[in-house]
């Protein structure tokens, strides 16, 4: 059994370790698995960032792909998606 000398480093790392845990992991299949168009926090989590930053990029028209605003909605394709992670616009066969 390991002892930290820094139990704040150690509730600090168990609550880093529990984020990691609970944030999604994005695979190709699942991003695949989004349809034809996701909303934006569903994308920010893709490219790992915050949803207020996102929304932010978005409505300054910097959000790291392109995003169609739908009235009150953003929508971001997932083809946009594929390429900016330089994956394929349809799945291998």
């Amino acid at each position: 059994m390991t002892t930290n000398a820094n139990p704040a480093a150690s509730s600090m790392g168990d609550s880093m370790e529990g984020r990691e845990r609970d944030r999604a992991v994005w695979t190709e299949d699942r991003i695949r698995r989004l349809g034809a168009v996701t909303d934006l926090p569903t994308a920010a989590s893709i490219f790992d960032l915050g949803r207020a930053l996102a929304y932010d990029l978005a409505k300054r028209g910097q959000f790291p792909v392109p995003v169609i605003r739908a009235g009150t909605r953003y929508r971001v394709p997932v083809a946009a998606i594929l390429a900016a992670l330089h994956l394929p616009g349809e799945p291998p066969t």
